[in-house]
């Protein structure tokens, strides 16, 4: 099993200036069958030691095989609408409370892996609310490459016109999705065995970034970045 990096200030801003810019926003993954599992990380601590449901420290494993996957079943389940912008509630956990209040990189989970039924380019990217209190992501997460240990210099696109207040909620215990296309037109490029997430550029600093190992490496080329939704079919088709 292999274990995360979580990328500090100084390897982000080196991964920033091969040409990663980082630009919006991610969160956790929830256990489950329908997608294979390539790596995890839960919210920074002060060293980085493994303290698994405390807000200040960090765990992170990496889980092999199509088995253990970060999913709560819903990786090539059926799109759904997504969540309206206006929220009527008043409490902790509605979505109204979630776009006033940014998610804290301490209390999510950050996952990638595959689901079945997408094209095998295609990795997703879950984000977990660990919280107890909703909270808003940005559109998408930023989402950058690496190979042994080296930033590609390569982002992926997102679709554009996005940005500003949180603009996706996540109710306590929930997931959202990002599909990630690293090669969508099947052309040549150069072989990631990493991914680099920031779940929320809009709201967290590029200290919060991580590396997460990719069980099956792919090649890069054009890589896209889909929305945040509640399954990986309905995120991949917002690209």
């Amino acid at each position: 099993m292999r274990t995360t990096r979580r990328l500090h200030s100084a390897s982000l801003a080196a991964t920033i200036a091969a040409g990663l810019t980082l630009a919006l926003t991610s969160c956790g993954g929830t256990s489950g069958a329908a997608a294979g599992a390539d790596g995890a990380n839960r919210g920074p601590g002060a060293n980085g030691a493994a303290s698994p449901g405390t807000a200040g420290g960090a765990s992170a494993t990496g889980a092999q095989g199509a088995s253990g996957a970060p999913s709560d079943g819903k990786g090539a389940g059926a799109g759904t609408a997504s969540p309206a912008k206006a929220g009527t509630g008043t409490g902790t956990g509605d979505d109204a409370y979630a776009y006033a209040h940014p998610c804290s990189a301490r209390k999510l989970t950050v996952k990638v892996g595959s689901a079945q039924g997408l094209p095998a380019t295609v990795r997703v990217i879950t984000v977990t609310n660990n919280g107890s209190t909703a909270c808003g992501l940005a559109y998408h997460p930023t989402i950058g490459f690496s190979a042994k240990g080296a930033a590609l210099g390569i982002t992926a696109v997102a679709p554009g016109g996005l940005g500003g207040a949180p603009a996706y909620p996540v109710r306590p215990g929930a997931t959202a999705y990002a599909a990630v296309d690293l090669n969508p037109g099947g052309g040549s490029g150069p072989v990631a065995d990493e991914i680099n997430v920031l779940a929320d550029a809009e709201h967290m600093p590029n200290a919060d970034g991580t590396s997460l190992p990719l069980t099956a490496p792919g090649k890069v080329a054009a890589p896209k970045v889909g929305l945040y939704r509640t399954t990986a079919r309905e995120s991949l088709g917002t690209l």
